[in-house]
C-alpha cells in the first residue's frame, strides 16, 4: 500500500515538475503580453476619467489583481478609491452580493462617484460599469495596441479579445479591508481545527473584494436593486488560506489536469471549482500533516472524488458563501459529461499512476 502510495507521488511531482511548469512558464509569459496591453488601455482611460485609475501593478513578479481563469482568458480588477461614504449592506437576500448605500447624514456631493448614486441611495454597480465600458470603447481606439486588441460586443461586461487569442475582463471593484461579511459569518466551522485563529485573523485583515460584474445567481431576475448589487470575491483570502504543505501544488496539478482534460463544451469546470474544492479538502483533512508531500496522492484524490460527487448532485457551493451554487446556470448535460470525464482520469490516475507522463 505504502509503496502504491509512494508510486503515485512520484508521478504527481514528475506530472508537477514537467507539464505544471510548463503550463505556468506558457502562462507568465501570456500574462505579461496582455497586461502590456491592458495597461496601456487603461492609461488611456485614466486620461480621460481621472477617476478609473490603473491598478494593475506587477509585485514579485505577479500582477495585483489578475485571476487566470484559463490559459487564454483572465481577469483584472481595478481597484477604485473612495468607498468610505458608503454603508456595505450584506443581509443574504441577494446571494453572492452586497449592495453599498449612501451613509446616514452623508450627502451625495460627498461621494466621489455622485452621478452613479441611485434615488434610493445606493452606489450602482452597473451605472459604474457602464460609463467605464464607454471609457474603455474609446481608449482602445486611441492606444498605440489598437491593430491588436478588441472589445467583445453583446456583454455589459467589459471584455477586450487581444491578437484575437486571449480575452481580458476587466472589472472595476473596491477593496474592502477590516471588515467581513455578514453572509460569510459562519466561517471558520466552529468544530474544525483547520486554518487556527491565527491565520483566521489573518484571512479576516486580508478582507474581500465587491465586483462590478453580472451575478450569475441573479440570472433572470434582474430588478433594479439587484442590478445595482456588487459580486463578493475573496480570491487575497483564499490564496492565503491555501498555504503550507502541499496545498498549492495540488491545486497546479488539478488546473493543469483541467486545462488538458476537462476543457468542455458548455464550460462546466474552471479553475475557480479546483480552488474551491482544495479549501474543502483542507477543511477535511486539518492537520498539517495531511498535507505533507507524501500525501500528495490521497489529497489529489480526494478532490477529485469530491468534484465528481458535486458534478453529479449539480451543486457547488462556494466555500465562504455556502447559498452560492458555482455551478448555477450551467448546463445539465455538460455537468454529467464533466463527471464521466474526471471519473475516467481519476480511475486512470489511481489504477496506473505512469498514465500521468501522457495526461
Amino acid at each position: 500500500m505504502i509503496a502504491a502510495q509512494a508510486k503515485l507521488v512520484y508521478h504527481l511531482n514528475k506530472y508537477y515538475n514537467e507539464k505544471c511548469q510548463s503550463r505556468k512558464a506558457a502562462i507568465a509569459k501570456t500574462i505579461r503580453e496582455v497586461c502590456k496591453v491592458v495597461s496601456d488601455v487603461l492609461k488611456e482611460v485614466e486620461v480621460q476619467e481621472p477617476r478609473f485609475i490603473s491598478s494593475l501593478n506587477e509585485m514579485d513578479n505577479r500582477y495585483e489583481g489578475l485571476e487566470v481563469i484559463s490559459p487564454t482568458e483572465f481577469e483584472v480588477v481595478l481597484y477604485l478609491n473612495q468607498m468610505g461614504v458608503f454603508n456595505f449592506v450584506d443581509d443574504g437576500s441577494l446571494p453572492g452580493c452586497a449592495v453599498l448605500k449612501l451613509s446616514d447624514g452623508r450627502k451625495r456631493s460627498m461621494s466621489l462617484w455622485v452621478e452613479f448614486i441611485t434615488a434610493s441611495g445606493y452606489l450602482s454597480a452597473r451605472k459604474i460599469r457602464s460609463r467605464f465600458q464607454t471609457l474603455v470603447a474609446q481608449a482602445v481606439d486611441k492606444c498605440s495596441y489598437r491593430d491588436v486588441v478588441k472589445m467583445v460586443a453583446d456583454t455589459s461586461e467589459v471584455k477586450l479579445r487581444i491578437r484575437d487569442r486571449y480575452v481580458v475582463q476587466i472589472t472595476p471593484a473596491f477593496k474592502c479591508t477590516g471588515i467581513w461579511p455578514r453572509s460569510a459569518a459562519h466561517w471558520p466551522l466552529p468544530h474544525i481545527p483547520w486554518p487556527g485563529p491565527n491565520r483566521v485573523a489573518e484571512v479576516k485583515a486580508e478582507g474581500f473584494n465587491l465586483l462590478s460584474k453580472e451575478c450569475h445567481s441573479l440570472a433572470g431576475k434582474q430588478s433594479s436593486a439587484e442590478s445595482d448589487a456588487w459580486v463578493l470575491q475573496f480570491a487575497e483570502a483564499e490564496n492565503r488560506l491555501q498555504m503550507g504543505g502541499c496545498r498549492k501544488k495540488c491545486l497546479s496539478i488539478l488546473k493543469t489536469l483541467r486545462d488538458r482534460h476537462l476543457e468542455l463544451p458548455g464550460q462546466p469546470l474552471n479553475n475557480y471549482h479546483m480552488k474551491t474544492l482544495v479549501s474543502y479538502e483542507c477543511e477535511k483533512h486539518p492537520r498539517e500533516s495531511d498535507w505533507d508531500e507524501s500525501c500528495l496522492g490521497d489529497r489529489l484524490n480526494g478532490i477529485l472524488l469530491q468534484l465528481i460527487s458535486c458534478l453529479q448532485c449539480r451543486r457547488c457551493p462556494h466555500y465562504f458563501l455556502p447559498n452560492l451554487d458555482l455551478f448555477q446556470g450551467k448546463p445539465h448535460s455538460a455537468l454529467e459529461n464533466a463527471a464521466k470525464q474526471t471519473w475516467r482520469l481519476a480511475r486512470e490516475i489511481l489504477t496506473n499512476p505512469k498514465s500521468l507522463e501522457k495526461l
